[in-house]
């Protein structure tokens, strides 16, 4: 979507599915999804009593949801890349153009200006939860749709570099990192409940820093796309031991 192949780090997608996750607009929303999934009240979730059954419960359906929402994300990651593909020909236009996009939407995160759009979050409710394993998997399918505008800076972050990379295979590896660093908190959060309440509690007046680290991470991101030095940031992250690369 921006230019023909170029580096791009994993370290960032990962990071960039961490920061979906703990979004002001997300994270509270978490016990409220694994008690959904699960069919168990967070009374069931957060007893001490019985919780070899509760625990199996919650990890099959959390592992199930999260495939859901994964497969959705790397559907999207792979359509991105084929669209880079095919603008290839516009690819100095289009990552100039895609970097002052970034820059906005970090402009956005800190909250320099509004966007409707993004400030919206869509509630897709079954009448009946769906039955089974499937019925997790679809509801991490309806989970990722009701997500997208939400974390729509950060998604649209990292759809922009899997436009970058040479091959579906590569935008398709960078979007499963993607969904590996927003779901590894949520499988946590739904093992511990108790803990993730306890500590919410302690730090829902800070989440707006969140906002500002994700808006001032975005901001230099886009700066170094649209000057066509982001390979520079994965050669660092490489060069410290602290990243893998893809595209190259």
């Amino acid at each position: 979507m921006l230019e023909a192949p170029q580096t791009v780090s994993y370290t960032i997608a990962f990071m960039a599915g961490f920061l979906s996750f703990v979004s002001p607009c997300v994270l509270p929303l978490a016990p409220s999804y694994v008690s959904y999934i699960t069919g168990l009240s967070l009374e069931q979730l957060t007893d001490p009593n019985g919780q070899k059954q509760v625990r199996w419960v919650t990890i099959k359906h959390s592992l199930l949801f999260i495939l859901g929402f994964s497969l959705v994300f790397i559907a999207f990651g792979a359509s991105a890349t084929a669209a880079g593909q095919a603008l290839f020909t516009y690819q100095d236009i289009l990552r100039k153009a895609g970097g002052i996009l970034i820059i906005l939407f970090g402009l956005y995160l800190i909250g320099v200006f509004k966007i409707p759009f993004l400030m919206t979050y869509r509630q897709y409710q079954f009448q009946n939860r769906p039955a089974g394993a499937l019925g997790s998997v679809l509801i991490g399918v309806a989970f990722a749709a009701a997500w997208t505008p939400c974390v729509g800076p950060i998604l649209g972050t990292i759809l922009l570099y899997a436009g970058t990379t040479q091959s579906l295979t590569d935008g398709i590896k960078l979007l499963a990192v993607y969904s590996i660093g927003l779901g590894l908190p949520f499988l946590a959060t739904a093992l511990g409940v108790n803990a993730f309440l306890a500590s919410f509690k302690k730090i829902k007046d800070y989440l707006w820093i969140v906002s500002l680290v994700s808006g001032i991470l975005l901001i230099v991101i886009g700066v170094m796309i649209f000057t066509n030095s982001f390979r520079l940031l994965a050669a660092g992250l490489a060069r410290y031991g602290i990243g893998w690369s893809v595209g190259q």
